[in-house]
């Protein structure tokens, strides 16, 4: 057995250090008691994306929902696997063009509404080239 390599420093400094510089070793018993007390980072796709190959991340271009607290700048988190439902915010494809609009559903109407009094609601036509692209479920907002 070599004593130096056993009892040595596993750790090298950061700058050439890989998996295979720790020494391993067959332990039995119990962990360290602070390892009850460690915390991991928050992983914010842990957090925040439920259906990873169904979520995209998109940079929101206007005003269009500032009084919905999405500004020009911000990040939307959108899910395409969630079911586009009334009242609900959406990002909606309409003739070509990409929206973030509040979905309003009726019997027979589909409304594109704004989170802003200076712009009004876009009722969709029924021939027009309408889709809904993806459910928003959040924002993130830098100050």
């Amino acid at each position: 057995m070599d004593v130096e390599k056993f009892a040595a420093s596993g750790h090298k400094g950061t700058k050439n250090f890989n998996q295979w510089d720790v020494p391993t070793a067959n332990a039995t018993g119990f962990g360290a008691a602070a390892d009850d007390y460690m915390e991991r980072g928050i992983d914010l796709n842990e957090q925040l994306v439920r259906n990873k190959p169904a979520t995209f991340f998109m940079r929101v271009n206007g005003n269009s929902m500032s009084e919905e607290g999405i500004h020009d700048g911000d990040v939307v988190i959108v899910d395409r696997s969630i079911k586009a439902a009334n009242g609900k915010i959406v990002i909606a494809t309409l003739n070509g063009e990409m929206l973030i609009r509040r979905l309003e559903k009726t019997f027979n109407k589909i409304k594109l509404v704004p989170g802003t009094s200076r712009l009004s609601a876009i009722e969709v036509d029924p021939y027009a080239e309408f889709s809904v692209w993806g459910v928003v479920t959040y924002t993130i907002h830098a100050f």
